[in-house]
This record gives structure tokens, C-alpha cells and sequence, in this order.
């Protein structure tokens, strides 16, 4: 190798040292849940440059579906970390338990997600990370089970999230009432309808009249939570509630969801912009 090919060899080595060196982290997070005496694992990634400055960071946290924990995010879209690279957020990987629903329980007291997500896990992140502590620099967002949870805490919780969509969302539970676990969260629906009606976020679009929740509703055409999306979609019209809905050609799949957060996450980082000066 001449001369001229080794300096060249060298100046690329270098640039990919410097990027790895600067690129986004990935930790493990474990929070203790007093509400449910246990520890759980969650996944942040920082930004390129965290390590590097003072500056505070506006969060997104990415809720999973049925079935999966807080790695799921990092398997069905891999470019996360590049993500927050590009948008120079903290982003939030909770384990929200294979079957949790992201729900309060009300017949099993050992199930309290809403509070460990919503309060004890947001808390434990703005303790150890430079997040900008305002509901209006945190989002949420999940596909499935975690699209239900997210579009759940956040009408619930307007004090902690100020933007939230959800992707391929079981919006409206009460059509499953023997699948994915909510019996075992909720009860059956025979014995407790009351429950399966107070938990379905399509009946829970009177939380947020005259309040200030900006969100997006996005679910594929081809999906088996369509309709329920569809739905959800003309109740928030005809109540006159502002979002953003969007339907594309598409079924419940991680292709589908790698596509949506992309979309979201400019969605949420458009939202922190105009927001930045109330900071």
C-alpha cells in the first residue's frame, strides 16, 4: 500500500473512531417501582454529544406491544439511536410487561403501569438524565398494546405528556374480551363491563375537551384495529377535538412501524420547536 492509500486509510479509520466515540448511548435503566415492589428494566438512549455538553434534552418515550419488553423498540426499528442522533432527544424504552395494557388494574393491585410509566418512571429518568422537565418537551407514542398505552396515559395525564400519537393502537378494547390478557388486567367482561368501558381510550375522548394535548392517531388499512382507529378517529371530529389522523396502506407489522416513528418523530420534534421558548 502506498503512501497516498495509507493516509487515506487513516483519515477514514479516524472519522469512524470519532463517530462511534460520538454517537448515541445506549443504557439500561432500572427503576424501582414502589407501587409495584418491583425493579424494572427500561432502555434510554442519549444523543450524540450528551456526555459533551450542559444543554437538557426533550424526551420521547416508546411504549411496546403484547408480548414484548423494553428491547422490543430496538428490534423493530434499529435506526432508534441514529434517531436520536438526528433529533437530539433522549428516547424511553419502558418494559411494560408482556400483557400489561399500560393500566391501573382494577381487580389485581400487583398491575400499576399507568403510575409506574406516567409518574415513578418519568421521575426516575428526569432524576438521572438532562431532560427538560416540562410536558411540553415529552412525548409517548407505542404500536399496539403500546399504542392503546399511550394515547391512555397521555389523555390521563396532561401534566406529563404534552404530545402523543400512537401506531397500529388497540384504541377501543372491549371487541377482545378473551384475547391478549386484558381479561386478566380488567376482569372478565361479563362480570365487569364498567371496567372494559372506562379503559377503552375511544370512550375516554371527554378527558381531553378544552384541554391542550396535540396527538396523532395513525393506524394501516389493512389492520385488524382499523375500524376501532376509524372510529376513534370520527368521535374526536365530531366532538371537535383538534388531532391529526393518518391511514395508510399497511397491516400490524414492525415494516408498518418502522415507517410511522419516523414520521412521528418529526411530528413530536416539530411540536418541542414550537414549544421551546415556554421551556
Amino acid at each position: 500500500m502506498d503512501m497516498g492509500k495509507k493516509t487515506c486509510y487513516l483519515l477514514v479509520l479516524i472519522f469512524h473512531l470519532s463517530f462511534v466515540l460520538l454517537a448515541s448511548n445506549v443504557d439500561t435503566l432500572i427503576v424501582h417501582s414502589k407501587a409495584m415492589n418491583k425493579d424494572i428494566k427500561n432502555v434510554v438512549i442519549t444523543p450524540d454529544g450528551y456526555e459533551k455538553n450542559t444543554e437538557s434534552f426533550s424526551t420521547v418515550y416508546l411504549l411496546h406491544g403484547a408480548g414484548g419488553d423494553h428491547k422490543a423498540w430496538l428490534k423493530v426499528a434499529p435506526k432508534l439511536k441514529a434517531y436520536a442522533d438526528q433529533y437530539n432527544i433522549i428516547i424511553v424504552c419502558p418494559n411494560g410487561h408482556v400483557k400489561s395494557w399500560y393500566l391501573d388494574s382494577p381487580i389485581d393491585p400487583s398491575f400499576k403501569y399507568e403510575t409506574y410509566v406516567s409518574k415513578e418512571l418519568v421521575s426516575a429518568v428526569d432524576d438521572k438524565y438532562r431532560t427538560i422537565k416540562n410536558a411540553k418537551a415529552r412525548a409517548i407514542t407505542g404500536y399496539s398494546m403500546g399504542g392503546h398505552g399511550a394515547l391512555y396515559l397521555a389523555f390521563k395525564n396532561f401534566d406529563v405528556w404534552g404530545v402523543a400519537a400512537s401506531m397500529s393502537g388497540g384504541v377501543d378494547i372491549r371487541p377482545y374480551a378473551l384475547k391478549w390478557g386484558i381479561p386478566d388486567r380488567l376482569g372478565s367482561f361479563a362480570e365487569y363491563p364498567e371496567h372494559w368501558e372506562k379503559n377503552s381510550v375511544v370512550n375516554l375522548v371527554h378527558l381531553i375537551s378544552n384541554k391542550e394535548l396535540t396527538f396523532q392517531v395513525d393506524c394501516g388499512t389493512g389492520d385488524f384495529f382499523y375500524a376501532d382507529n376509524k372510529r376513534l378517529h370520527e368521535k374526536l371530529l365530531e366532538r371537535k377535538i383538534p388531532h391529526e389522523y393518518v391511514e395508510r396502506p399497511g397491516k400490524h407489522n414492525p415494516e408498518y412501524w418502522r415507517n410511522s416513528i419516523k414520521y412521528q418523530l418529526l411530528f413530536f420534534t416539530d411540536f418541542f420547536k414550537s414549544n421551546e421558548t415556554n421551556n
